[in-house]
C-alpha cells in the first residue's frame, strides 16, 4: 500500500503568532494520526519559479491516513486557531509511488 504525503507551501505569513498557535495544536494532531515530519522550513534553493516559501512535508503510512488527518477534530482545532488571513498556503495530499 502506498504512503501518503501532506505538502504545505506557505506563500505568505502575515500573523506569526497565529501560526505558532496553529503549530502547537497541529503537531500533536499530526503525530496522533501517524504523521512523520520529513522536511520543515524555507527552501534551501529555488529553481524555475524561484519561490523560497516555507515548506512542510509530512509522511503517513497510507494515503487514507493523510486524507483523514485534515478532517479530524484535533486537526480542525488547529486550523481554527490559525484563523483566516493569518497565512496564505497551498496544501496538498499526494500518494507515494
Amino acid at each position: 500500500m502506498a504512503k501518503g504525503y501532506m505538502i504545505s507551501c506557505y506563500r505568505s505569513i502575515s500573523n506569526p503568532e497565529k501560526l505558532a498557535d496553529y503549530a502547537k495544536l497541529a503537531g500533536p494532531a499530526i503525530m496522533a494520526a501517524g504523521g512523520k515530519f520529513l522536511a520543515r522550513g524555507p527552501a534551501s534553493k529555488a529553481m524555475e519559479d524561484g519561490s523560497m516559501d516555507r515548506t512542510v512535508i509530512i509522511e503517513f503510512e497510507t494515503l487514507e491516513a493523510a486524507m483523514a488527518l485534515y478532517d479530524s477534530p484535533m486537526y480542525q482545532e488547529a486550523v481554527k486557531a490559525l484563523g483566516e488571513g493569518s497565512v496564505v498556503r497551498d496544501m496538498r495530499i499526494v500518494e507515494g509511488v
